[in-house]
């Protein structure tokens, strides 16, 4: 007989950005505060960024009949040791695709999540869902809405870094020879706002500003980001190949971080780093990165200049 004071188990489905998932953390930990187990479905790299929490994570495949078939194994022992499982809301989507419910429910599952995409006859429960609010607030209304709960929101994210990712990160800032005091530069990003380029233009200008400074200029690009890294800041020192967990660390310990709207700001921001965010279109009441040293700079159609940017970024790096 299961003890009924054990955790029930919790099929979750985050989100496929990483941005996305930053701000799911704190709704995350609530569900586990609140007596779940959790069990993450979503891209392979979330395993390393949510590392430090220990929750499993089970990458997502692509094809429909593959997504059922996965849901369904996860379930299998979760239903077998928690005899409650088949008569709860057992699994919750952060995500508000209309197929995400129907994965959900060809699964056998019981699911929750927002009322959108029509799909409210595939879901066991549903929660109205408010547009236009900020990331973070809407993923703990989710869980709100679940709980019976109405509890206040907290103002950012406080993500956990692993001491594996501690270690990897100094391995990677040793192997490179990057010293105290060094800059975070981040300008890729993956997608498009509403159609329009997030990525602000300038940063080959304020790499060279920047490297007069004498401080390391650390980038960590991705493997199809290689070449475009280098052109941007030929003097930079790259740190290829960094999983998530470490690049936190990374972040955590820079003197300062200068980004897009793109996923590493939100990591920044989220362990406390110092964060100069360049916005262009970005509706940063619903997608700007939260924490306490995030400083943002935006304006669009015209993008913040090099000037404007490096203007923000000297008192920060003199504080």
């Amino acid at each position: 007989m299961t003890d009924p004071s054990s955790p029930r188990p919790l099929i979750v489905r985050i989100r496929n950005f990483i941005g996305d998932v930053v701000l799911g953390v704190p709704a995350l930990e609530r569900l586990e505060r609140s007596g779940y187990a959790l069990h993450l479905v979503g891209k392979p790299w979330a395993r390393s960024l949510l590392e430090a929490y220990g929750w499993p994570v089970t990458r997502y495949p692509k094809a429909f009949a593959e997504r059922r078939s996965l849901l369904a194994q996860i379930a299998q022992p979760l239903r077998a040791n928690d005899p409650t499982f088949s008569h709860r809301v057992n699994a919750v989507t952060f995500a508000t695709s209309f197929s995400s419910a129907l994965d959900m429910r060809f699964a056998g599952l019981k699911p929750f999540g927002y009322a959108v995409e029509g799909r409210s006859f595939l879901l066991a429960k549903s929660a109205p869902i408010v547009y236009g609010e900020h990331a973070l607030d809407s993923y703990w209304r989710l869980t709100s809405a679940l709980l019976n709960d109405s509890t206040a929101n907290p103002p950012a994210a406080q993500l956990k870094v692993s001491d594996n990712a501690n270690e990897a990160a100094l391995a990677a800032l040793q192997a490179v020879g990057v010293g105290p005091g060094y800059i975070v530069l981040v300008p890729f990003a993956g997608g498009t706002f509403e159609k329009l380029d997030k990525k602000w233009p300038h940063f080959a200008k304020l790499a060279e500003r920047l490297a007069a400074t004498g401080r390391d200029l650390v980038m960590a690009p991705g493997p199809d980001e290689m070449d475009i890294a280098r052109a941007i800041a030929p003097q930079a020192k790259l740190l290829p190949k960094l999983d998530l967990g470490p690049y936190c660390a990374v972040l955590r310990d820079a003197a300062l971080t200068i980004a897009n709207d793109t996923g590493p700001g939100h990591m920044a921001a989220s362990v406390g780093g110092r964060l100069l965010s360049v916005l262009g279109p970005t509706k940063i009441e619903q997608w700007g990165p939260r924490g306490p040293h995030v400083t943002v700079v935006q304006s669009y159609p015209e993008w913040p200049s090099v000037d404007a940017v490096a203007g923000a970024a000297s008192p920060l790096l003199n504080a």
